[in-house]
């Protein structure tokens, strides 16, 4: 819809207009067809075409944006709303749908990205948007699911959680839902965008799984005999706390012995240190240790 409104100035002439259709600038298109002049003896009054623009839905706005995002990637593809209920629902029609589309899907995300951007400016409640190529969606979809019943079975039967390739919002959604009602695993998303991921944890999950999951470590190191491997196969000794001879220990006790009438102990002599650090009493004969003494310590 067109009208044509005049004033003493153009200004004028587009307030009056404005006014009397109860629209605002960002509703119509401007036309100038008349500045007005005023002379000495003879005015010529201002005119203006003020032009409705056509209210665009929230899908028709992503589909016009759509008309000129994709031949500057070079694309064919004629973008049509199909649906606009429940979800905004965008099919891009070509010939060949292989450049569309992308690898796993990654250019046609893209684009619904955007178009989701757009159809969503202004909107206080977020509607989801579609935008599908040769049924590419429908198909992307049931493979998922045969996908997360076959992972699922895999996480019960090892009794472990199964960590899925990252994947867009859309497609954990399928993964979550395909698996909502089972009663053997449980779906969770991890990690960060655009790297974010689904998990399938198994309700029968194992108890080391569980540990590696918390990041906990099983320092133990022992074979299959009980030894610890850390000690070369050997159990790790303990002895028992003595305490060492008193300073007022005799000479004749054999820890000490007389260097020029000094008295000194003696490195590496343990001979007469044995006795006394077993408690022997000093008048006793220190016993001399035997080959299976030394192969117990």
């Amino acid at each position: 819809m067109e009208k044509t409104f005049s004033g003493k100035t153009a200004e004028e002439a587009v307030e009056a207009g404005l006014k009397e259709l109860g629209l605002t600038r960002d509703d119509v298109e401007i036309e100038v067809l008349e500045e007005g002049k005023r002379g000495l003896f003879r005015s010529v009054p201002a005119q203006v075409k003020l032009t409705v623009k056509e209210k665009l839905t929230d899908g028709q706005r992503a589909v016009k944006f759509l008309e000129g995002l994709l031949p500057l990637i070079g694309s064919e593809a004629v973008p049509v709303l199909t649906g606009e209920d429940e979800k905004i629902v965008i099919e891009l029609r070509a010939d060949g749908t292989k450049g569309i589309i992308g690898r796993r899907g990654e250019t046609i995300d893209a684009i619904q990205v955007l178009a989701g951007a757009v159809a969503n400016t202004g909107r206080h409640e977020y509607r989801r948007v579609v935008v599908d190529c040769g049924n590419y969606r429908e198909e992307r979809e049931e493979t998922l699911k045969r996908v997360a019943e076959k992972l699922a079975a895999k996480a019960v039967r090892l009794g472990k959680r199964v960590r899925l390739e990252p994947m867009n919002p859309y497609e954990r959604r399928i993964i979550h839902s395909a698996l909502a009602d089972s009663t053997e695993v449980t779906t969770k998303s991890e990690g960060k965008e655009p790297n974010r991921y689904v998990v399938i944890t198994p309700k029968n999950q194992r108890q080391d799984d569980r540990k590696g999951k918390r990041g906990g470590k099983d320092r133990s190191r022992k074979g299959r005999d009980g030894r610890d491997s850390r000690y070369g196969g050997e159990r790790k000794r303990t002895y028992e706390h003595r305490e060492l001879p008193a300073e007022s220990t005799p000479e004749s006790s054999g820890t000490s012995f007389s260097r020029g009438g000094t008295p000194g102990y003696k490195k590496g002599g343990f001979s007469g240190f044995f006795g006394t650090f077993l408690g022997n009493a000093a008048d006793e004969e220190t016993p001399t240790p035997t080959p299976e003494d030394k192969d117990e310590e």
